[in-house]
């Protein structure tokens, strides 16, 4: 089955695999250097300080708070991402999913700096998942996607639709603290915008 799933899926599967487990033989270094940190914050380490960095906007999306946030992430590529590789072809995947992991990062920097709210990093791959279910959304809408909890068969653009709304309810809200809801719509938006371009660029001959 490994070698059914499309290059760029599996490499970005590798990776951030590879990454979670240098994270547990580093400790809070990689968080220290690579996770996303709110403008005007700081992060202390042995002998560093470090707020924000441009590369932190790719790099977060690298990093993972435990295994059950990297399980569900990976599950997320895995799931989606082979059939939107497939359809987009390597290079217009992986510009893709690290466009919506850039709008995911800037959409977390801007609500960060607007509410004012604790100076805690953002981490994960969430944002760039999320786009990458939207664009399965769109292209697979008819597909059923069979939801864990509850077991809900739906439509896969019917699913979409639902996920961004509780998304933006629990963002509004502030339900679910510790949860980087905007990044996520964030990461939605970026690849919208991504498919809106493609769509509308000359065919080359």
């Amino acid at each position: 089955m490994w070698q059914l799933i499309p290059p760029v899926t599996r490499a970005l599967i590798t990776t951030i695999g590879a990454v979670f487990l240098l994270q547990l033989l580093t400790g809070d270094l990689l968080y220290i250097w690579f996770a996303l940190w709110p403008f005007g914050t700081t992060a202390a380490g042995p002998g560093v300080k470090v707020g924000f960095l441009p590369w932190q906007l790719v790099t977060y999306s690298f990093l993972h708070g435990n295994l059950v946030h990297l399980l569900f992430n990976l599950l997320g590529l895995f799931m989606f991402g082979s059939d939107v590789e497939r359809l987009f072809g390597r290079q217009r995947f992986l510009i893709y999913y690290f466009a919506s992991v850039v709008s995911a990062g800037i959409a977390q920097l801007v609500m960060s700096a607007v509410s004012g709210g604790p100076p805690y990093p953002t981490i994960g791959a969430s944002g760039g998942v999320f786009g990458i279910l939207l664009a399965f959304g769109l292209y697979f809408p008819n597909r059923t996607i069979l939801l864990i909890f509850p077991p809900i068969p739906m439509p896969a653009r019917v699913f979409v639709f639902v996920y961004a709304a509780i998304e933006l309810y629990l963002g509004v809200t502030g339900t679910q603290q510790g949860v980087a809801h905007f990044a996520h719509l964030g990461g939605m938006l970026g690849g919208f915008l991504m498919i809106r371009y493609w769509r509308r660029r000359p065919p080359r001959y």
